[in-house]
């Protein structure tokens, strides 16, 4: 088993900044990824960025430019620096955990909200 615990979420202003943690605890592989999906209400959740152990990252179209993703193996930790928010950034960001042959990890953090005012 694997816990998640995020931080960092809460609400900017249009044009503004939020850096989002999440510490993993538990039965840490040694290659994982890690990333974050969010979800809108009414809306699927979709990948926001991923990086596996190796610092391999991948994000999703609509915050490529303004999102950066980095980890810290040492400490089992993922980051996620947001710059630029627009209101439609706004949604549950959920931390994600799991091998690095999978697409989508199988453990989830409980979910933060951010919320970007127009």
């Amino acid at each position: 088993q694997v816990q998640l615990v995020e931080s960092g979420g809460g609400l900017v202003q249009a044009g503004g900044s939020l850096r989002l943690s999440c510490v993993a605890s538990g039965n840490i592989g040694s290659m994982n990824a890690m990333g974050w999906y969010r979800q809108a209400p009414g809306n699927q959740r979709e990948l926001v960025a991923r990086i596996t152990t190796g610092r391999y990252t991948t994000y999703g179209d609509s915050v490529k430019g303004r999102f950066t993703i980095a980890r810290d193996n040492t400490k089992n930790t993922v980051y996620l620096q947001m710059n630029s928010l627009k209101p439609e950034d706004t949604a549950v960001y959920y931390c994600n955990y799991g091998a690095m042959r999978d697409t989508t990890g199988a453990y989830w953090g409980q979910g933060i909200q951010v919320t970007v005012s127009s």
